[in-house]
C-alpha cells in the first residue's frame, strides 16, 4: 500500500509537469470530463438523495419528540455537505468511472499501445494521466455541489411528508447552521477526491500485466484501492479542518 502510494505520487507529479508544459489537449479533457462526470451524474445524485432521505426519515421523528424539529434541515445540511455528499458521490464515481479508467489504460498496456507511445517519444504517463486527472478533479467537485443541492431538497420533501415540517422552517435552520467553511471544504474534497480517483485507477491500469485476465483483476483492484484511499483522504481532511482547526 505504501509503495503503491509513492508510485501514485510520482505519477501525479509527472502528470502535473506534463500539464504545466502545455502538452494536454483541451479536447481530451472535455472528452474525459463527459465520461467521468456526466455519465456518473445520475447514479451519484440518486445515491446521495436516497442517503439524505433515509437520514431525514430516521431523525425527523426523533427531533419532533424532543421539540427540535426546526433543526432537522440544519442537521441534515451539515451532515450532507461535510461528509455524505462528497464521500458518496466520490465513491459512486470511483465505482463507475474509476473502474472504466483502469480498464481503458490496462487494455492499452496489455495490447502494447503504451510501448508504442514510448517508441514515439511521448510520455505515456503524461499523455494518459493528465487529461483524466484534470477532468476528474473538476467534474467530481461539480457533481458534489449538485449532490448537496439535491440531497437538501430530498431531505426537505421527506421531512414535510413525515412530520409536516414547513419548507420555510427547514431552510431557515439550513441557513442558520450551515457555514461557508463547510461549503469550501466540500468543494476542496471534490477536487482532491477527483484527483485521487484518476491517479489511483490510472496507476493500477498502467501496472497491469497478463492479458485479458490481468485487465479484470486490475479493475477489481483499482476499485478496492480507490475506495481505501478515498476514505483515508476523507479522514485526513476532516482531521485537519475540523479537529486541528486549520
Amino acid at each position: 500500500m505504501i509503495s503503491f502510494l509513492g508510485e501514485c505520487v510520482q505519477n501525479f507529479a509527472t502528470a502535473c509537469k506534463y500539464i504545466s508544459s502545455g502538452g494536454t489537449r483541451f479536447r481530451s479533457i472535455i472528452q474525459q470530463a463527459a465520461l467521468i462526470g456526466f455519465d456518473s451524474l445520475g447514479m451519484s445524485l440518486m445515491i446521495v438523495v436516497i442517503a439524505a432521505s433515509v437520514i431525514a426519515l430516521q431523525v425527523s421523528k426523533q427531533f419532533l419528540m424532543s421539540g427540535a424539529e426546526s433543526y432537522v434541515g440544519g442537521f441534515l445540511a451539515v451532515a450532507l455537505i461535510r461528509e455524505i455528499a462528497p464521500g458518496f458521490a466520490a465513491l459512486a464515481i470511483a465505482a463507475r468511472a474509476g473502474t472504466a479508467i483502469t480498464a481503458q489504460i490496462a487494455n492499452m498496456q496489455v495490447t502494447s499501445q503504451v510501448d508504442a507511445m514510448k517508441v514515439l517519444r511521448v510520455d505515456p504517463i503524461g499523455y494518459y494521466f493528465a487529461p483524466r486527472i484534470l477532468a476528474s478533479s473538476v467534474t467530481v467537485a461539480l457533481v458534489v455541489i449538485l449532490a448537496e443541492l439535491f440531497g437538501i431538497l430530498g431531505g426537505m420533501v421527506v421531512s414535510y411528508c413525515t412530520i409536516g415540517l414547513h419548507p420555510n422552517r427547514y431552510f431557515n435552520s439550513v441557513w442558520l447552521m450551515l457555514g461557508t467553511k463547510d461549503i469550501y471544504i466540500s468543494i476542496l474534497k471534490g477536487f482532491i477526491f477527483g484527483a485521487i480517483i484518476a491517479t489511483v485507477c490510472a496507476t493500477v491500469g498502467y501496472n497491469t500485466k497478463g492479458g485479458a485476465k490481468g485487465v479484470g483483476e486490475a479493475t477489481t483492484r483499482g476499485a478496492i484501492l480507490c475506495t481505501i484511499y478515498l476514505l483515508c483522504a476523507d479522514l485526513l481532511i476532516g482531521f485537519l479542518f475540523y479537529a486541528a482547526g486549520f
